[in-house]
């Protein structure tokens, strides 16, 4: 069975974004940078893996992507209906409805269909891009978390986690760090 992994990036006080969905306050050295193309150019949408030089690289860890429709809406506003077109992707969302045959939108219970997802035969994981929202929603589905942890607190905005209190252990694997203060740290379900 493969795996569920939140990657996110978040302030040092959990956010992932201002409260307008800003991310543009987030530092990333050089170092940090490099590492984001060589580790985890599949997470990294086309147009900026073509950026990387990594847009014809192989796929070394995920071939899907599940998204909320805040973090999909970004990649729309500039007009990018497939932003991740080396991926498999879905969009949850109970409003969004796309043209484009590269998106499969998730309409309800988006936990049966992570859960028909990590059932599937593939040799690379599944990458659950956010929100907080539906990062809370699929907490328990969630097979390891890679946070990038950037040395700034935002002081408000969306929260890495949405949820009601639920406390759930993981084990810390991994953590690396970078000259400009940003911490990579992985931690798999307890």
């Amino acid at each position: 069975m493969r795996k569920l992994v939140y990657y996110i990036g978040i302030s040092i006080d959990g956010f992932i974004a201002g409260p307008n969905d800003e991310v543009d306050f987030f530092p990333m050295s050089d170092d940090y940078l490099q590492w984001m193309g060589s580790e985890y150019g599949d997470a990294l949408p086309g147009h900026v893996r073509t950026q990387f030089g990594v847009a014809d690289a192989p796929l070394t860890k995920f071939d899907t992507i599940v998204m909320g429709r805040r973090t999909y809406d970004p990649a729309l506003s500039e007009g990018i209906t497939s932003p991740y077109p080396h991926l498999t992707q879905y969009v949850v969302s109970r409003e969004h409805r796309s043209d484009d045959p590269a998106i499969t939108v998730i309409r309800d219970e988006p936990d049966v269909a992570v859960e028909q997802l990590k059932a599937e035969n593939s040799g690379l994981d599944i990458y659950l891009a956010g929100g907080g929202a539906l990062a809370g929603q699929l907490l328990p589905l969630i097979d390891e978390l890679v946070i990038k942890t950037y040395p700034v607190v935002a002081g408000a905005g969306r929260p890495a986690f949405v949820s009601g209190f639920s406390p759930t252990q993981f084990d810390l694997a991994d953590v690396k760090t970078f000259s400009g203060g940003n911490v990579v740290s992985t931690y798999s379900r307890k």
